[in-house]
């Protein structure tokens, strides 16, 4: 208990300034203290105990539906174990590391057309990713330079842009949807999911491409992970909900409103991601090492930690 009122006075500060800066105004400065003491500073606690057990860079995977704001408690979980426990660490995206745009259209081209639209195992670098990991457990650190995913342009950003990671990081935290995501079985690909699958991929090409993808690059990719988290939503109809809210904060962040996606767009382009979201549900929830379970109103109703 005294440690996690040592942690709680430690990083309050810079917990409340992310929050403001993010615009984060949904729960009462209590609610945001109760949260912060319940659930992110356990969750640090955690981690630093399994990085001292592994004395190596410890690799993270962090995944959760559209929206569950794992990006947001991966922002928290930075400032806890850099402030408190002093620790290096990088959080990346996995959206960095989607192709460029001109190459998902050559996919779309060649293999199938919604390989356009990002988003689905097969639309990332997983190879950008895998030098990342191997470059940062080497023992002699370089400097490195990851990719920056620029989502109002829908394309990677000029490499002068990139991200640079001068010091080798103590902890990694890889955050994503489709983080951990596992293959499915054929007999599960046959049937569509929604009416995109029925109509768009009549022939099986983009779901067999994408499963194919997640059997062999992306299992290798996860392999490299040394422990996962997952936010556990309470129905797929709360990803277009919360992508909506997204959405709209994006707009009053840009002036590029053209590449901002509407109402009827979110509609459509969630359906991409309705496959392999509802069958993390099953095995994530089973298999992380965190699981945070979300209630319909984006508020965490509790946590487990499995080993």
């Amino acid at each position: 208990m005294k440690k996690t009122e040592d942690c709680f006075l430690s990083v309050r500060n810079d917990y409340f300034k992310f929050l403001k800066k993010e615009k984060i105004f949904n729960k009462s400065k209590k609610a945001q203290i109760k949260v912060l003491k319940k659930i992110h500073i356990p969750m640090a606690f955690w981690i630093e105990n399994k990085y001292k057990q592994e004395r190596k860079t410890l690799i993270l995977g962090f995944s959760g539906g559209q929206g569950s704001g794992k990006t947001t408690v991966a922002a928290i979980l930075k400032i806890i174990l850099k402030n408190y426990f002093k620790r290096k660490v990088h959080v990346s995206s996995i959206d960095d590391f989607y192709k460029p745009l001109d190459v998902r259209y050559k996919m779309s081209q060649k293999i199938h057309p919604l390989f356009k639209t990002r988003g689905v195992p097969g639309t990332h670098d997983v190879n950008l990713i895998k030098d990342f990991f191997n470059d940062i457990k080497k023992n002699k650190f370089k400097r490195i330079k990851l990719p920056k995913f620029k989502k109002a342009n829908d394309d990677r950003a000029k490499r002068e842009f990139w991200f640079n990671i001068k010091e080798k990081p103590e902890i990694v935290i890889l955050e994503g949807w489709c983080v951990g995501a596992k293959p499915q079985s054929n007999l599960l690909i046959k049937k569509p999911v929604n009416i995109l699958e029925k109509n768009e991929d009549e022939d099986l090409k983009w779901r067999n491409y994408v499963n194919n993808k997640l059997k062999k690059d992306y299992k290798k990719l996860f392999s490299m992970i040394d422990y996962f988290i997952f936010m556990k939503i309470p129905s797929f109809r709360m990803v277009f909900k919360w992508r909506y809210l997204q959405e709209t904060k994006l707009r009053k962040k840009s002036h590029l409103n053209k590449k901002i996606m509407s109402y009827k767009e979110i509609k459509r382009f969630i359906m991409f991601y309705e496959r392999i979201t509802l069958q993390m549900m099953k095995d994530l929830s089973k298999s992380a090492s965190i699981v945070l379970f979300l209630k319909k109103n984006h508020e965490i109703k509790k946590i487990l930690f499995r080993n």
